[in-house]
């Protein structure tokens, strides 16, 4: 850290922060140890911005329904952000040029250099009122779904609750709590529908201004995707296609016959198929946090270390309730360097799993804490997602601290290994959803409900539609990251593929050794491409299907071996 930002600064102001993008502007540069230490300043200057984000974007989500949140979240996207951006944008100039100029040790900073010169490339003025329009749809988006609620066995519940009753081992209720669900999703359908569409005309405006043919170059090279491109991800579709999708239909078929029904639909996927009660590992958000820093402990002392100061320092915000907005994420305050972890938990193995997962993000932030360039502290997403999955999955011999009975325990693990194999169809069919959609960004919404029925059809469950052909049509709706990070979601499979190499090595190797190599990977966050990130956790940057084989074959194995 540098004393360049003034401690007590407001850097969600504009006002505030002028001077000091001023200040950066001006510097005068003569050599490269100049370059280094304006590198520095600039660094703190950015987290200090991206910390006042996170609090406002925090906040908001906390309480969808705080007028004050709202007011503030919504008054500091339609002011700051418009002068922000493109200030951040002369910054990048500027960097791009004095980089060109003196000499980096290229070991050091090819990344930063590669990162900032397609973020000058990529830069126009007038996208910028269009990002603030995105995101204001985006924030109408996250309120419609967080207002989301059903009268439902006596009492109002949000829809993240309702998922308990889902499980229950009355074929009837689950039915009447699906049905109560869809039937208040699908009220909102048109109204989500028209949020959509204006999305999708503004990001092909965005992409047109830029010189892309379609948003889809625009969204490669504004992720920085430098290692792979579309028809490596349309090969990745199709390796799900033929490794992953008939081990779903064998998990299908099996369900099918325990549970006694001649086929599946929507409201039997989530009960167990011996009719046992649902799992219920914990109950409320402080419960959640005891039981899961017992598990951390267990895996390693270090990681079980990191997770205390989360709970002792007020960094998790785990209950649902009405008026917060769906989901779970971890947001690192870039500037104090301390992670916020948000989620809606309601007592079931899920919020378990997404426990888990938003801390093992924890975990990567915290490990390069040390890094001075915040650039470096955050690493390409199909990297950091396999900080996240494999916690999922290297937790799992610990989940005892949840599910003292050995029954429920391996249950637990059993639905974690196939909720594996039953999530990377489901994210081939939004990565190919959105390359369609954006790739016919005049499309109609009747094309747009057969593209999507077509990827539902090709990487579907086998689950009989008959009567709810609607809801089916608007499943995407519920996949927030098509509204507020377009293009974010096949970083799930690339990682997936990462984490189970992990888990693979840590049944061969000992789990050790792979929480040695996770933590020496994570400790180097961004500051390597992509495959190297992958190269030193000891794992491929591979996702063909002769890898995807390999690893369904294991997980499979570990199926056979887990009592149903």
């Amino acid at each position: 850290m540098t004393d360049f930002v003034p401690a007590s600064i407001d850097a969600s102001r504009w006002t505030e922060i002028e001077p000091l993008v001023g200040a950066l502007l001006e510097r005068t540069i003569t050599s490269t140890g100049d370059l280094e230490r304006w590198l520095l300043d600039r660094s703190e200057f950015d987290a200090a911005c991206s910390e006042a984000r996170a609090d406002l974007y925090i906040a908001m989500t906390c309480r969808t329904d705080d007028k004050g949140a709202a007011g503030a979240w919504t008054t500091y996207i339609e002011e700051t952000p418009p002068k922000l951006t493109p200030a951040a944008f002369e910054l990048d100039k500027r960097q791009a040029q004095l980089c060109g100029q003196f000499e980096l040790d290229r070991a050091r900073f090819a990344v930063i250099e590669r990162d900032t010169q397609a973020d000058v490339e990529l830069f126009r003025q007038e996208n910028v009122p269009l990002e603030t329009d995105l995101a204001k749809l985006d924030q109408d988006y996250d309120a419609i779904a967080g207002a989301m609620t059903v009268e439902f066995d006596g009492a109002e519940r949000t829809l993240p609750e309702m998922a308990r009753f889902t499980e229950e081992t009355d074929r009837a209720v689950r039915e009447g709590a699906w049905r109560a669900v869809s039937e208040r999703r699908l009220r909102d359908r048109g109204a989500i529908d028209g949020i959509f569409d204006k999305m999708i005309a503004i990001r092909d405006t965005l992409a047109s201004n830029a010189g892309f043919d379609d948003y889809v170059g625009y969204a490669y090279r504004s992720k920085h995707r430098f290692d792979y491109g579309p028809a490596k991800c349309e090969a990745f579709h199709d390796a799900i296609e033929k490794a992953v999708v008939p081990l779903v239909s064998t998990i299908d078929a099996h369900r099918a016959s325990t549970l006694g029904v001649d086929s599946l639909r929507p409201w039997d996927l989530g009960v167990d198929v011996k009719g046992r009660a649902p799992l219920r590992p914990f109950v409320g958000g402080e419960d959640l946090f005891k039981k899961s820093l017992g598990v951390f402990g267990r895996v390693d002392n270090g990681l079980g270390e990191m997770f205390a100061t989360l709970g002792a320092g007020g960094q998790l915000d785990l209950d649902s309730r009405k008026g917060k907005a769906p989901g779970g994420y971890q947001y690192m305050r870039d500037r104090s360097r301390k992670p916020f972890i948000f989620m809606n938990a309601a007592g079931l193995q899920g919020d378990v799993r997404t426990m888990v997962h938003e801390a093992g993000h924890a975990f990567h932030s915290l490990l390069c804490e040390d890094e001075p360039l915040l650039h470096y502290r955050h690493s390409p997403i199909e990297f950091a997602e396999v900080a996240s999955m494999t916690m999922e999955l290297l937790t799992m011999p610990e989940w005892g601290e949840f599910y003292p009975d050995t029954i429920d325990a391996d249950r637990a693990r059993r639905d974690q290994l196939e909720g594996v194999v039953l999530l990377l169809p489901w994210i081939a069919t939004i990565d190919a959803f959105q390359h369609w959609l954006y790739r016919n960004p005049k499309h109609t919404r009747d094309e747009r409900t057969k593209a999507w029925v077509d990827l539902v059809s090709r990487f579907g469950r086998d689950v009989s539609w008959d009567g709810l052909e609607p809801t089916r049509e608007a499943l995407w709706q519920r996949q927030g990251h098509l509204f507020g990070s377009p293009f974010y979601y096949v970083e799930y499979g690339i990682a997936q593929l990462g984490a189970l190499q992990l888990w693979l090595m840590s049944l061969e190797k000992g789990r050790p050794a792979a929480i040695e190599a996770y933590k020496k990977a994570l400790a180097l966050g961004g500051s390597r491409p992509l495959p190297e990130l992958f190269e030193a956790a000891g794992i491929e940057f591979d996702f063909s299907a002769s890898i995807v084989e390999r690893l369904m074959g294991a997980v499979g194995s570990a199926l056979e071996e887990l009592p149903a």
